[in-house]
């Protein structure tokens, strides 16, 4: 199935460059901070209503009050900040993507199902329904943190994967020189 397997565009008069051993990049979105915050803020006023508020006028309505601003706060935290970044990495192994501070979500793509990668000048949000880990049955899985470049790797199955990364012509070229001695 690597048969059909595309070489990479050479450009003309263009030195083939060195590709590493194994390649990194990232994304970030520093607007997603300012979510962050607002998360922060949701958070510290459901503590705030839980320890100053009079509890003797409205337990009931005070208590979801508290919760709904500790939940608010907590899902914007955790959804903000598990996206403020993406990092790509691609080895002898595999492509694999890491979300966020803590590495979660996180997806390893092995390179023996990866059939094509290319580089998509513009991705954003409204393409996949908004920020994070998203996935549309009509264009597969992605990792959007922010708008831009990224790179589509498809699989052998037809499912394709896209992450917005930095210098993405980079990281297919990494991954295109992995597939290159297998396609042979």
């Amino acid at each position: 199935m690597r048969d059909h397997f595309p070489e990479p565009p050479e450009q003309p008069g263009a030195a083939a460059e060195p590709v590493p051993a194994v390649w990194t990049g990232r994304a970030t979105n520093r607007v997603q901070w300012l979510l962050a915050v607002a998360g922060a803020a949701c958070l510290a006023l459901g503590i705030e209503l839980a320890v100053v508020a009079d509890w003797t006028s409205g337990v009931v309505a005070l208590v979801m009050s508290v919760v709904g601003c500790v939940a608010a706060g907590l899902l914007m935290l955790y959804g903000t900040l598990a996206f403020v970044h993406v990092a790509v990495t691609v080895d002898s192994d595999a492509v694999e993507i890491r979300c966020g501070h803590i590495g979660l979500p996180r997806r390893r793509i092995p390179l023996s199902t990866v059939v094509h990668a290319e580089v998509v000048p513009s991705v954003t949000p409204r393409q996949w329904g908004g920020w994070g880990y998203r996935w549309r049955p009509e264009k597969g899985t992605a990792v959007v943190v922010r708008r831009g470049e990224g790179i589509v790797v498809t699989l052998g199955d037809g499912l394709r994967f896209t992450v917005t990364v930095d210098d993405a012509e980079a990281a297919v070229r990494a991954i295109h020189a992995r597939l290159a001695p297998r396609a042979a």
